[in-house]
């Protein structure tokens, strides 16, 4: 490499990890010119010149920000190393180490230093596994994070301190001893890295002094939660495991009936869920089960197989949903499933009349009803099935406070199942998991291709030119504009950009037959955009929707607008997401949910963005409220690990 040529230093981020020296190499013009335009890239990217002007001091905080380890001497890359007025670095774009020589502030000489040892290259989060990805928890710090060290509490990482031993330590701020006094800091040895853990919660953590009463305070606090909590659980699944029932019968044909209608190759991590809801239901006990899977991934094909095996026996299947829209979907496929089968699938929601409601519901209490779709309006007292077999809950987490003490109560008597495209965070789900089963579909369907996802500063001319491109080849597009009181002047906006193109509305104010209606008439094909809130955010299925448009992405949580990205590419054709944001006032906190969104493209982002959504925003609805006050003074992988320890306790000396 010349001396004389620019050279960039890329950051670690999952992003670029995946990209590869080569891919730098080859774009080398176009990422400089991004670097100095865009500012994403300008953010994560630095540029060293031959004689121009460089800070020194910044340039060192830039590398430690953009995720660079500071070491004695650089030997892998990610890593940086100073002395005097040279910097030694290891980018990840580049096949070596470079040399910078400095001049006070002004670059000397850039020079390649050789590799002593092949460097182990970095691993991308979004390319390990689950369990690789819970070891990750410290090696993606950055100074500014904040940690809990399980003697000390919360603190602030600073980064990491070498001293001349060699040693290696994690330096942590924690609060000033005294009101204006500096804040102390605390030295960890790399070998007691167990100690430490990334601070996971809801909100903006209190920082802990040093020596102080509170921390351990706190600390009992929690441990007395999580143990309530723990025999509350211990209670729930106690009753379950004394509870018994008859082995459902299978039926081999009417399974090859229904494998043989599905008008889609099922995937091996389908086959599998779908065995392990099988062996479940020949249990002599109900079943409790939770299904996760990617957005798209066919969960509700594994749903309804096992309902039509219980509805078979004569027992009565109920599925759950937040939403009107998607029961209305979900009683669509499952009607369309079961069309050839003498199954009776009937659909409650606020959508029917009275008259149509009082019917229903006699049909269920005297057993007419086979199969039944609908809202929370299930779950009132006034309905009485004749005999409840199995329940199907799909995406739990959206359903409010009393609902889910209702289904408290259904887990001690009724088959469960649970669909969640949000899996709940490992380091929780590992203290859960003796008391809940899981399934977990990883694989895509055969065919699907991946969303080309692009973030983008605001333009209208872009816009026009995605709406262009969709229409031109004859699908449809969702617009997502969240603000109800303006939503008709983007649509006069949206009719003056593409002419002749059939607009419709959809958000929440409207009426719920118009709300059905308007869905029914897009999968008919009857209108090009669809211009909507995040009322599409859950369950709607479109194959001919391969455009998705997001006005102002910065004000959608991130794993809502993973949600969101998966209403576009549902059958074989490349489908497009197009993420707009501010030019200027976005938060920090946008910003990294932006990013986290860009990095995570491919397929079976799901797990990648829930933990990323809990780094930037919590886990607010894996916990009750309670519990979450609590969680946040201690951090979710803290409380995690003091529920585990609870469950262990009572569940060893039968306590609770």
């Amino acid at each position: 490499m010349p001396a004389q040529e620019p050279t960039l230093i890329a950051g670690i981020t999952p992003y670029f990890l995946e990209r590869g020296v080569l891919w730098f190499r080859e774009h080398a013009d176009e990422i400089r010119k991004q670097a100095r335009q865009d500012p994403w890239w300008r953010d994560r990217t630095v540029i060293v010149e031959h004689d121009a002007a460089l800070p020194y001091s910044p340039l060192l905080r830039k590398l430690a920000d953009m995720g660079y380890g500071k070491v004695g001497m650089v030997s892998a890359p990610g890593e940086f190393a100073t002395r005097g007025g040279i910097v030694d670095v290891f980018p990840i774009n580049i096949e070596h180490p470079i040399r910078i020589e400095f001049s006070g502030n002004t670059v000397l000489n850039i020079l390649p230093l050789p590799v002593a040892e092949k460097p182990k290259p970095l691993k991308t989060p979004s390319a390990a596994s689950a369990d690789e990805y819970e070891k990750l928890w410290l090696a993606g710090l950055k100074p500014g994070d904040f940690v809990v060290h399980i003697d000390h509490g919360i603190g602030i990482f600073r980064g990491i301190a070498a001293r001349e031993t060699g040693n290696e330590f994690f330096e942590l701020e924690y609060a000033p001893p005294r009101a204006g006094s500096m804040p102390d800091r605390l030295l960890v040895p790399r070998e007691q890295s167990k100690r430490i853990a990334r601070y996971v919660g809801f909100e903006t953590p209190t920082v802990h002094r040093l020596g102080g009463t509170v921390w351990e305070t706190t600390k009992r606090k929690a441990r007395e939660d999580a143990r309530t909590m723990a025999k509350e659980l211990a209670a729930i699944y106690r009753r379950r495991a004394a509870a018994t029932r008859p082995p459902y019968p299978r039926f081999p044909e009417i399974e090859a009936v229904l494998a043989a209608s599905f008008p889609w190759a099922t995937t091996r991590d389908q086959e599998r869920a779908i065995a392990e809801i099988h062996g479940d239901l020949s249990a002599g006990k109900p079943m409790d089960r939770l299904l996760v899977g990617d957005v798209g991934f066919g969960k509700t094909e594994v749903a309804i197989r096992a309902a039509v095996r219980v509805a078979y026996t004569g027992k009565q299947v109920a599925l759950l949903v937040p939403t009107t829209v998607l029961a209305d979907q979900h009683a669509a496929t499952f009607r369309e499933r079961l069309g050839n089968l003498p199954l009776t699938v009937a659909q409650l929601t606020r959508l029917a009349s009275k008259r149509d409601i009082k019917h229903e519901i006699e049909r269920i209490r005297t057993g007419q009803t086979d199969i039944v779709i609908g809202t929370h309006r299930l779950l009132s007292r006034d309905i009485q099935f004749k005999d409840l077999g199995l329940v199907i809950i799909d995406e739990e987490q959206r359903f409010g406070v009393r609902q889910k003490e209702r289904f408290k109560e259904l887990r001690a008597n009724v088959d469960i199942l649970s669909l969640s495209a949000t899996p709940i965070p490992r380091t929780l789900s590992l203290a859960l998991a003796k008391f809940r089963d899981l399934s977990a579909i990883h694989e895509p369907p055969h065919g699907r291709i991946p969303i080309q996802t692009f973030i983008l500063p605001f333009s209208q001319s872009a816009i026009a030119e995605a709406i262009r491109t969709e229409r031109k080849r004859g699908g449809q597009i969702f617009y997502l504009w969240n603000r109800i009181n303006s939503i008709e002047l983007v649509r006069r906006r949206l009719e003056r950009m593409a002419k002749g193109a059939r607009i419709a509305v959809l958000h929440g104010r409207m009426r719920e037959t118009e709300l059905v209606r308007t869905v029914h008439a897009f999968r008919a094909g009857e209108i090009d955009i669809l211009l909507a809130t995040t009322i599409i955010e859950n369950g709607l299925d479109m194959p001919n929707a391969n455009t998705l448009i997001v006005a102002n992405a910065a004000r959608l949580g991130l794993a809502q607008a993973h949600q969101i990205r998966g209403r576009v590419g549902r059958g074989g054709e490349q489908a497009y997401a197009y993420f707009f944001y501010p030019t200027r006032g976005m938060t920090a906190e946008a910003e990294q949910r932006l990013e986290a969104l860009r990095e995570a493209q491919e397929l079976g982002a799901g797990f990648q963005l829930a933990l990323r959504d809990l780094e930037i925003r919590g886990a607010g609805n894996v916990l009750g409220k309670q519990q979450s006050g609590t969680m946040n003074k201690v951090g979710l992988n803290l409380y995690a690990s003091l529920l585990n320890e609870a469950l262990e306790e009572i569940v060893g000396t039968g306590d609770g």
